[in-house]
């Protein structure tokens, strides 16, 4: 009986550890990510000499520990104590929130919390973008400004911050991606109506752009 018990708690640790350390099951809809590794990665100058774009992806899913490294890289909270982040942004408004659109589903990524909330199910991924590579790769980064966190600021400004702001986050993946020997592109062209309503996006929130990432083909 005790043999049975041990075995039955062994198979179930194990499948806990399969999906923290490989993959995402669609009835997921938090996924509390493990703390980014900061022992990782090329120094600065390496990365940034081996920074490039990439439009051939394999469509080897990233481990859930590498994504976890890669959102913390790009906006992630690096100053507990105040909450700021990674990557700059006007007035500290905060304003862009990174949506991840995977085989499994498209969630959003919390900085606070280090996590994802599964907003809709299903593989979304082709309208991420146009280009047959988009739908392969395993990742794609959709970068939105809501313009509810920039009330002070006039439409002008709000435009001009929130891409400036996104292109911050956007240069930390580039960068990211080049120190773990990861593939990936930065996009403007994509049919924002489309995916804004597959994200459930409000109308103040606005698509910025997409960073569709994985590992290089083999």
């Amino acid at each position: 009986m005790r043999t049975k018990l041990a075995s039955s708690i062994m198979l179930i640790l194990m499948g806990i550890a399969i999906m923290v350390n490989v993959g995402i099951t669609q009835e997921t809809s938090v996924i509390k990510l493990q703390p980014p590794q900061l022992d990782r990665g090329k120094p600065l100058m390496q990365a940034l000499n081996e920074r490039q774009s990439n439009r051939q992806f394999s469509s080897k899913p990233l481990e859930l520990q590498t994504l976890s490294n890669l959102l913390w890289a790009a906006d992630g909270v690096n100053r507990p104590k105040s909450g700021k982040r990674t990557a700059p942004s006007a007035m500290n408004q905060q304003e862009i929130d990174i949506y991840v659109v995977m085989k499994e589903g498209i969630y959003r990524y919390d900085p606070k919390e280090h996590a994802l909330h599964l907003i809709a199910k299903g593989d979304l991924r082709n309208l991420c973008g146009r280009q047959e590579f988009v739908a392969q790769a395993p990742v794609n980064l959709i970068y939105v400004a809501d313009y509810r966190k920039m009330a002070r600021l006039n439409d002008e400004e709000r435009k001009f911050f929130s891409a400036t702001d996104a292109g911050h986050i956007s240069q930390n993946v580039y960068l990211f991606c080049a120190s773990e020997g990861l593939a990936c592109v930065v996009r403007g062209m994509v049919d924002r109506d489309a995916l804004a309503k597959a994200m459930q996006l409000s109308p103040e929130q606005h698509i910025v752009l997409a960073h569709t990432l994985g590992y290089p083909p083999d």
